[in-house]
């Protein structure tokens, strides 16, 4: 079973990932968005792991909360409202339970990644951060070992894609050629994941 301390872990492996691997995000982002993914990224992980150093919620559903809520009001762009949107629904479909299996979390994270395609209206094959959650969700069932892997591949599958939304759609055939940012954001969030579970 999977406590509030094992979710503390995993935002805080998340903010870990995203600061060693903000410049690589940012590089990914210059030719097809607003080179500004991985630092936008990189304050909000950072503010979401201060806020569960203050303030420790004593639930799996409330650490998710507390760090969507963050990512919210601090990162700019699109990345913000949609990384809050996937913790924050994720968080509230976990509800008040003490513990959660990984079933749950599946459950639950369909929940967030179903709510990021609506506010997006993204879909898989899109070229954005759908393209890595979706195969993770679907692989977390076997693993956490397994959802990275699907999360990463996912990634790298964006490359030979068209982007149909988001800033990078803006640029038709010329986003073809480059790895989504937000689905390589999206394969450390769940390589952050699969860190907490090794711990």
């Amino acid at each position: 079973m999977l406590d509030a301390d094992f979710f503390r872990r995993w935002m805080t492996a998340t903010a870990a990932s995203v600061d060693r691997e903000a410049e690589r995000l940012t590089a990914l982002d210059s030719p097809i968005g607003d080179a500004d993914h991985g630092s936008n990224l990189q304050r909000g992980f950072k503010a979401v792991a201060a806020a569960l150093e203050k303030e420790a919620p004593g639930t799996p559903g409330g650490v998710l909360t507390l760090a969507g809520r963050q990512l919210i009001s601090t990162v700019g762009g699109a990345s913000g409202p949609l990384y809050g949107t996937l913790l924050r629904r994720t968080g509230k479909a976990l509800g008040d339970a003490a513990e959660v299996s990984a079933e749950q979390l599946a459950e639950a994270l369909r929940t967030g990644v179903d709510a990021v395609m609506t506010l997006g209206g993204a879909a898989p094959g899109d070229k954005t951060m759908i393209d890595a959650l979706v195969p993770a969700v679907d692989a977390l069932g076997d693993s956490f070992a397994a959802a990275r892997a699907a999360a990463e591949e996912g990634a790298v599958a964006t490359t030979p894609l068209q982007a149909r939304k988001g800033r990078a759609s803006y640029l038709g055939e010329r986003s073809i050629g480059h790895q989504d940012p937000g689905a390589t954001s999206s394969a450390l969030l769940v390589a952050a994941l699969a860190e907490a579970a090794d711990e």
